[in-house]
């Protein structure tokens, strides 16, 4: 795996979801997804897959109630495994559970597409080498195309054992109200750079990687946000690489008039559609 979630990148570290039934999430999130248990109250539980690093925590809210339709908040949320073989384990023990699935092939990446019991979206990948990504004018080429599922199963007949410890957080995609006002936040206050485009869409990302973020309206312009009880993100993390980087960022997200509160450790932002960003180094 190279270095595009490390210093000095901007990344996403852990994200936090929001669940009907902790106990029913809980099982889909360790028997089909293959995560461990780092910590569990009655109402949480943090996931990791190195037994020591969250990379996800499941909460169930009083009074929770199902995802809405048509609303900002998350897309899908994207894990990525180390290596190709690590997708063909991955995918050979989807086809062993039955347990639906979407493929794809992005050009700089292949991706498996689930949603969790509750509809929160999940892509399960691996990235090509960074040498065989297509640069033009600054944005990287990807698309939509049929995946190989044939060969990713060649590449390997290992037993599936869970993710492998150095599964990271690869990105997450967002379903936004509004597209430029949500460029400009990534971009200006966050710093970001765009790096792709797609229909209705964005792809951001720092130190060259094909995107550690993407934003969309297809739930339709003006999209409001999901209530706090509902289904779906609660937030995510963004890791910078030390306390300076995130200074400057904070800078700039005030001289955009973005929401920002100082915490114990962390500095808690959020987009203008309302998606929570933890700021932690």
């Amino acid at each position: 795996m190279e270095n595009f979630h490390q210093k000095p990148n901007i990344f996403v570290g852990e994200v936090t979801i929001k669940v009907k039934s902790l106990e029913y999430a809980l099982t889909f999130y360790q028997t089909i997804i293959g995560f461990q248990v780092l910590e569990k109250t009655d109402r949480k539980a943090v996931l990791t897959t190195n037994g020591k690093t969250p990379l996800l925590t499941l909460e169930q809210p009083d009074d929770v109630i199902p995802k809405a339709e048509g609303r900002s908040g998350l897309y899908h949320f994207a894990i990525l495994l180390p290596t190709r073989a690590d997708l063909s384990v991955f995918l050979r023990h989807l086809l062993q559970t039955g347990y639906p699935v979407g493929a794809a092939d992005h050009y700089v990446s292949e991706a498996l597409y689930l949603n969790d019991p509750d509809g929160n979206g999940i892509e399960v990948y691996r990235d090509r080498p960074s040498a065989q990504w297509k640069w033009n004018n600054g944005l990287v080429e990807m698309a939509t195309e049929q995946l190989d599922g044939d060969g990713i199963l060649a590449e390997s007949d290992a037993e599936w054992n869970g993710l492998p410890a150095d599964t990271v957080m690869g990105h997450i995609h967002l379903h936004v109200a509004d597209l430029k006002k949500a460029k400009e936040f990534y971009t200006k206050g966050l710093g970001f750079k765009i790096v792709s485009y797609y229909p209705q869409a964005a792809f951001v990302s720092t130190g060259g990687y094909h995107h550690h973020i993407a934003i969309n309206t297809w739930q339709g312009e003006g999209a409001p946000a999901a209530p706090k009880n509902s289904v779906g993100l609660n937030w995510y993390t963004l890791v910078f690489p030390d306390e300076a980087a995130r200074a400057n960022v904070i800078r700039q997200l005030q001289q955009l008039d973005a929401p920002i509160k100082a915490e114990a450790d962390f500095f808690v932002t959020c987009d203008p559609s309302g998606n929570q960003i933890r700021l932690v180094i």
